[in-house]
């Protein structure tokens, strides 16, 4: 969660010339004292000490050194200035700089907190090009600063400014949107079998026609639009259409409505690969305590490791509580960085690396779920050739932390974990972490944050089991002590005015999080205290507890555990299954109609049209439920809506923007970070591709926000700037959502949807020294099979000793079956049965997905 950066001036370090000059002033009062500096002077005009202005040719001129870290660190201003409340001013200057460079550009309190009533980054290059800026006083100033912030460079350079005026009566200004085109279309592309729709906004009542154009620009379908009335979550007028009957792969289609045509899109089965990808390689760019290595990255990504020991940082490898918290500290380096600013907080980190975790788990249970994509040397991580999916060695680096974050054995509240790690205070933006100077500080234990620790680290046991035994008896027994010291202290709650220097990430109802940690538990271990815990659960059965209408998240959970309740093996009942299973596929049917009722296609439809902080990922999370709703019916309703949300998040929304960096033609590319800050230095750079934006925030929760966006629908409530943090901030809870449903949209592009003619009855017999399972394979179509080929994964760690009447082979959970020889052809109606024994250090789970011959097979009830 970012935060209000500090931005403030300390005054010892200013030096203020004397003297003063006349105000000049035409219509309005002009403001500024001495803006031509035609008579020579400087004064009344201040600077740091470091860059020395003098007057040359007409203009002030200033040496500013390079390798400043902030741009506070070298500044020019002026102070005394007079501003009333409610007036609007016209700011505006000229400005040339000996290389080009971005200078942050304020008006505000000459004191600590410094609060601007404007903050513009300008880009500054050697030709001179005069800068305009129009504000709206929000508070009385007898006595404001204006303060031109020219540090944060790496390289030395010369600014000179001239004809600097500041005067009211300006107009106020407007924000208005660059929408560009209005046909609006997923700027990335479709599926060849899966819905293609698109939104127009127009003035028209009636039906309007649209034309699908190849690359070439010729015309390859034709419909008409279906008018949809007036948007009521961005006030436009829209209609809406339909192409889904197009099944051509190709790059570079557009769809034209009138004189208007979309952005170019892909129609692809791997059109969502680069997705899955890039999402997750979000994750190591947020590692902290590693040097990030430019050849995984990229070249622009390289950055040292930061929060270690080494200075300036004070670093996270023994970090101290908060005074009068604890009288120890713990080794908690590493984790990911939790959004733009570059604290580590449990309940976030939980949800996120539990997300990633189940978008793999999702490939040992779902049917036609691939988990190539995800395996090793497949992503972006240093740990490639380890032979551990890579997926799971991105989520070891988060789950690492989390357990450092267990109060120690001995301590009081031991078992607990804290509930975040992070900066005394707030650092300004951009901030590399290995030069930040602030103190690293743990704040209090609380429920929620020991209860994610349970959950994610119960989830870790038995995903990490056939890989590193060791880790994963680490991570249940952090796992079954968590869930003993929260049950002990079940009311300990985060401070929610802990805000300073991170976010507080407050929540005082955890019955969601007891939920999902008994969920996992129970997974995992299969002890019936952890089911009993489920069943007793407040939230048990209650489906708008458990999957709120707007969406989970971090502060509500329960949706995690009913999830893999419905999706992994464990020993709940049939009629206990039956129960769960139909709490997600109501939830769904009510995300599906969202869906069906909103004009951009969205499941996501939030009680009064309130978008909140990080209503993208609200948006993904729904999609999650309809993915998990899809793969339990094989009902393509859910399927349908589930893609329609990736459509809205990449473009077909009321701003025609897609909220992902580097996907599609109108991407998001200046998310709030401390790291790429490429806005306001033009050395660092933007966020890499597949970073999800927050999107529309209706709150305005940052001043930038505020100051742009005040009156706008809710969906059009965003704008791509990085000081927007409510709006346009990166996290890892909303990268995580993307990634899984990428996931999801990518194994349906490879055949995921495909059903062959088949049906798989398989049982297991548990016994002393290992278990037999018996497999039978039906031919449902009307055509002999010949030869087949049935493949599943073992959903635990079991082990093939012997089989008979098939050739059956293993590699690591995978597992293939093909013809004994004798029984290679099956008859329509007709079935060969073969079976195999074997050995299990655990409980002995039947898998839910197997495929024939490449296609999905159904499973006999």
């Amino acid at each position: 969660m970012g935060g209000l950066t500090v931005a403030g001036l300390l005054c010892a370090a200013l030096v203020a010339p004397v003297g003063a000059a006349t105000a000049a002033g035409d219509d309005a009062p002009e403001q500024i004292v001495n803006g031509d500096f035609s008579n020579g002077s400087t004064a009344p005009w201040w600077w740091t000490a470091n860059n020395p202005a003098t007057v040359v040719d007409g203009r002030l001129c200033a040496d500013i050194p390079g390798d400043t870290a902030n741009p506070w660190d070298a500044i020019i201003g002026q102070s005394d200035l007079p501003l009333i409340a409610g007036e609007s001013y016209e700011l505006s200057y000229t400005a040339t700089a000996s290389v080009p460079v971005t200078i942050t550009t304020n008006v505000q309190m000459a004191v600590d907190p410094y609060t601007t009533e404007l903050s513009e980054h300008d880009q500054i290059g050697t030709t001179a090009v005069p800068v305009t800026h129009v504000f709206t006083a929000k508070a009385d100033n007898d006595a404001a600063q204006l303060a031109f912030q020219v540090g944060g460079s790496s390289k030395p350079f010369t600014l000179c400014l001239d004809d600097i005026s500041l005067r009211g009566g300006a107009e106020p200004p407007v924000y208005t949107p660059d929408t560009g085109s209005p046909v609006r279309v997923n700027q990335v592309g479709y599926l060849p079998d899966g819905p293609k729709d698109g939104t127009v906004v127009t003035d028209a009542a009636d039906p309007q026609t649209w034309t699908l154009k190849n690359a070439a620009g010729s015309a390859v379908a034709t419909g008409t639009t279906v008018p949809g009335g007036t948007d009521p979550t961005s006030g436009q007028n829209v209609q809406t259409f339909d192409f889904s009957s197009y099944t051509t792969a190709g790059d570079g289609y557009t769809v034209t409505v009138g004189d208007d045509t979309s952005e170019p899109f892909t129609i692809a089965k791997d059109v969502y690969s680069a997705l899955r990808t890039g999402s997750l390689a979000y994750y190591y760019n947020q590692r902290s305590g590693i040097a990030i290595d430019g050849s995984i990255a990229g070249a622009a990504y390289a950055r040292p490791a930061g929060h270690l020991n080494v200075a300036p940082n004070t670093g996270d490898n023994d970090v101290p509580c908060q005074p009068g918290v604890c009288d120890y500290t713990l080794d908690a380096a590493g984790g990911w960085y939790d959004a733009g600013d570059q604290g580590k907080y449990v309940v976030n980190g939980g949800i996120s690396v539990s997300e990633l975790m189940n978008a793999y788990e999702r490939t040992l249970t779902a049917r036609g779920a691939d988990g190539a994509p995800l395996g090793d040397g497949k992503l972006k991580v240093p740990e490639k050739g380890n032979g551990v999916p890579d997926i799971l060695d991105e989520a070891r680096w988060e789950l690492n932390f989390l357990m450092e974050m267990q109060v120690p054995d001995g301590q009081p509240l031991e078992g607990m974990a804290h509930h975040k790690l992070h900066d005394q205070a707030w650092t300004g933006l951009p901030q590399a972490p290995d030069k930040d100077a602030q103190p690293r500080q743990l704040h209090p234990p609380s429920t929620a944050a020991t209860l994610n620790l349970a959950a994610a680290a119960a989830q870790c046991a038995r995903l990490f089991r056939p890989y590193d035994a060791a880790f994963a008896d680490r991570c249940l027994t952090a796992s079954k002590k968590a869930w003993t010291a929260a049950r002990a202290h079940p009311a300990v709650y985060a401070d929610p005015n802990d805000s300073t220097g991170g976010g507080s990430y407050s929540d005082n109802n955890v019955t969601d999080e007891f939920y999902w940690a008994a969920a996992e538990l129970f997974i995992t271990t299969g002890d019936d205290t952890y089911r009993q815990a489920v069943l007793d659960s407040p939230l048990n059965g209650d489906t708008a507890a458990v999957f709120p209408p707007d969406g989970f998240s971090w502060g509500s959970t329960a949706a995690l555990g009913a999830l893999d309740l419905a999706t992994v093996p464990n020993k709940l009942t049939g009629d206990e299954l039956t129960a769960v299973r139909s709490m997600v596929t109501e939830a769904a049917d009510g995300y599906a109609q969202d869906s069906r009722d909103t004009r951009y296609g969205l499941p996501y439809a939030p009680a009064g049209n309130h978008y909140v902080w990080g209503s993208n990922s609200q948006v993904l999370n729904n999609a999650v439920v309809l993915g998990v709703a899809g793969d339990l019916t094989g009902d393509t309703t859910y399927r349908d809506a589930a893609l329609h949300a990736l459509d809205y998040i990449l473009g077909r929304n009321p701003l025609n923007q897609s909220y992902v960096t580097g996907f599609g033609e109108r991407n998001s590319h200046n998310q709030h970070s401390r790291i790429w800050a490429h806005q306001l230095n033009a050395d660092l750079p933007s966020p890499p591709a597949g970073t999800l934006a927050g999107g529309p925030d209706n709150q305005l929760e940052d001043p930038t926000a505020q100051s742009k966006l005040t009156g706008c629908a809710p969906a059009m409530c965003y704008i791509d700037d990085i000081e927007s943090y409510s709006t346009n901030e990166s996290a890892i809870n909303w990268n995580a959502p993307l990634a899984w449903v990428a996931s999801y949209a990518d194994d349906l592009g490879r055949g995921g949807s495909h059903a062959a003619s088949c049906q798989v009855s398989y049982t297991s017999y548990r016994w002393s020294g290992g278990f037999t399972t018996l497999v039978t394979l039906k031919n449902t179509g009307s055509s002999a099979i010949s030869p087949w080929e049935l493949a599943w994964s073992f959903a635990d760690d079991q082990k093939i000793t012997d089989r008979w009447q098939a050739e059956i082979t293993q590699s690591g959970r995978n597992v293939s079956a093909k013809p004994a020889g004798w029984n290679a052809s099956i008859a329509p109606g007709a079935s060969v049965g073969f079976g195999f024994n074997g050995t299990s250090s655990g409980q002995v789970s039947d898998p839910h997905a197997f495929t024939m011959n490449g296609g999905t097979c159904a499973t006999a009830s």
